[in-house]
């Protein structure tokens, strides 16, 4: 579980406050890209991958946005398996890393300001990524998201488990919401549920600090 330095609500937050959790967020990512990728770079996420892609029901392949792609591991992935991947990302350097590594296409956009083409994806991969979005622009975001899918289009999430806690954590700043709570935020923004499971797989509840859940657009 994550140590939640501050729990401060963004609730009542002013848009330059909003701004300035996003810019200290991507300035800990950029400073630290490197070390990032040699840490993550093996997780085997396949559960995930296969948790989006089993649920389209489009023909392949298949249009997928990575919501937050990082340095482009599983941006690689779903080019690999000969879909259509595009990533995006908020860092300036996991862009560069990731355009780099997998030869993708890979938008330079934070989360709190999308410009997504209405109607485009099959499925979006938000591997823990959507858990940075401060609470107040989550609703916001999410419904963003949803637009950018197609019908019956399908949203996969991984976010770490809380008791929607929300603040600063060891630089970066994050909501850790509960399921009950996720399934209220997804639901209102117009998606319906298809399963969810607690990573990593094969452990005890108690040591499952990640939810994953699947979506599709109603």
């Amino acid at each position: 579980m994550p140590l939640i330095i501050s729990n401060q609500s963004t609730m009542d937050l002013p848009p330059e406050n909003l701004e300035n959790i996003t810019a200290i967020t991507l300035d800990h990512y950029n400073q630290r890209a490197e070390d990032f990728w040699e840490g993550t770079r093996d997780h085997d996420v396949r559960q995930n991958v296969d948790a989006l892609l089993q649920h389209i029901m489009a023909e392949p392949p298949f249009k997928i946005l990575d919501f937050g792609c990082g340095p482009g591991r599983d941006l690689k992935a779903f080019a690999d398996l000969g879909h259509v991947a595009v990533g995006l990302e908020g860092a300036w350097r996991f862009v560069a890393m990731a355009r780099d590594y997998t030869g993708c296409e890979v938008w330079h956009q934070d989360f709190l300001n999308l410009d997504l083409p209405d109607a485009y994806f099959d499925g979006i991969f938000a591997n823990a990524s959507l858990f940075h979005v401060p609470s107040l622009e989550l609703p916001r975001v999410l419904v963003e998201l949803r637009a950018s899918l197609k019908s019956g289009g399908v949203l996969f999430s991984s976010n770490p488990r809380g008791n929607d806690e929300e603040g600063w954590n060891r630089g970066r700043y994050g909501a850790y919401h509960s399921l009950e709570t996720w399934r209220r935020l997804l639901t209102a923004a117009g998606f319906v549920g298809l399963g969810h499971y607690y990573r990593p797989s094969g452990l005890p509840c108690e040591q499952q600090p990640w939810f994953a859940s699947i979506w599709r657009v109603v």
